[in-house]
């Protein structure tokens, strides 16, 4: 299935439907709008470096198999909801579909060094010269 710019394998999702909690009258009690979308997120087809910095952002919101469950109960209508579990998956893959770009650490330079130094000095000697004047 195309997720955005990403296909996903079609056995990696699953619906369920439930009844609705909150207002609605009638409609709720007779209706099962509300969506749970379950998303294994192994058997996806989504690349090796998307799995893993998902299951690192996510981490908290996969169960112990893998699995990520979304739940829309925002509107009345089962499409509606349905959309909107895909929209937030979507969005969730689409945070973690970008590489952090690669860091390298540098050391400050001997002129930097020194005048940090230089600046402590100057701001401890202000101290230090504060309080009574003995004449």
């Amino acid at each position: 299935m195309e997720l955005g710019k990403f296909t996903i394998n079609d056995w990696s999702f699953s619906f369920d439907f439930v009844r609705a909690a909150g207002p609605g009258g009638q409609h709720v009690n007779k209706t099962s709008t509300a969506v749970v979308l379950r998303f294994k997120l192994y058997q996806s087809g989504l690349s090796e470096g998307i799995i893993n910095r998902f299951s690192k952002k996510f981490a908290k919101r996969l169960t112990s198999d893998g699995e990520l469950i979304i739940k829309s109960m925002s509107h009345r209508s089962q499409l509606r909801n349905r959309e909107v579990a895909f929209a937030r998956l979507e969005g969730m893959i689409a945070e973690v579909a970008v590489r952090p770009k690669f860091r390298v650490a540098t050391k400050p330079s001997k002129g930097a060094k020194k005048r940090r130094v230089e600046g402590k000095k100057r701001r401890s000697d202000v101290k230090k010269n504060r309080g009574r004047v003995d004449y």
